[in-house]
């Protein structure tokens, strides 16, 4: 009789997988895919060693999480916002925290404002050390340190799919220099709810998200192909 258990890929299938899940997610958020680039199995998989269908897999989680995008008859490549997907999503940005700050004022305590003060650090620290790609995710984690708080699964399910959307813009289209404003404009929303200031908060929350918006700087693909073997380190392990 089958198992449940012998249902499971191996260990080391699962370490691969996440590798070049992480590899790819990584050149995403440090910008280093532009927009429009194709990513395709077979190079990718003659890249990271693996099979086609492990990329696959791969490919289809990033799509699933709108880091990437599916092209009818064009495959799998990084994402081309237009000007009104943009101003979508922030908006959504903007309308969503200012509904999940009112609900955290009842809430809020000292340990959250820690937590959210050590992550601001953090970020900024990334950005010292010009981490592209840490910045983008620990930018994004801020905003679900204060979702997750409520304990709404909901709420930080809808937000989760808005950064990973957000976050490939901004990996695109901001200027890493741009990274330690964004840490800035954190640590002033921290602030204001220290100081119990829900308007302040929601006020900051607002300006920021339209601050990261006025930030991109949308590029139509140039039809440039990119060197992804320049790209992608491969990890160590084969499949």
């Amino acid at each position: 009789m089958t198992t449940r258990a012998s249902k499971r890929p191996p260990k080391g299938d699962i370490e691969t997988d996440e590798a070049v899940y992480t590899a790819i997610l990584d050149a995403i958020l440090a910008g280093r895919l532009i927009a429009g680039t194709k990513l395709a199995e077979t190079p990718l998989a003659e890249l990271f060693g693996v099979s086609r269908e492990r990329i696959r897999k791969v490919l289809h989680r990033l799509v699933a999480e709108r880091r990437l995008e599916a092209v009818t008859n064009r495959g799998v490549r990084v994402p081309c916002p237009t000007p009104d997907d943009v101003r979508a999503i922030y908006q959504a940005h903007r309308v969503l925290e200012a509904g999940i700050l009112v609900e955290l004022a009842s809430q809020l305590d000292d340990a959250l404002l820690g937590r959210l003060a050590d992550h601001v650090a953090c970020e900024r620290q990334a950005a010292a050390d010009g981490d592209r790609a840490a910045s983008v995710r620990l930018s994004g984690q801020f905003h679900l340190l204060i979702a997750d708080s409520l304990g709404n699964t909901e709420l930080s399910a809808a937000l989760r799919d808005l950064l990973s959307r957000s976050s490939v813009m901004v990996s695109v289209f901001e200027a890493a220099a741009d990274s330690i404003c964004g840490a800035n404009e954190h640590a002033a929303i921290v602030e204001a709810l220290r100081a119990r200031d829900t308007a302040r908060a929601i006020a900051l929350s607002g300006d920021h998200f339209r601050h990261i918006e006025t930030r991109l700087r949308l590029k139509m693909p140039s039809g440039e192909r990119p060197d992804l073997s320049a790209i992608f380190r491969p990890p160590a392990s084969t499949g």
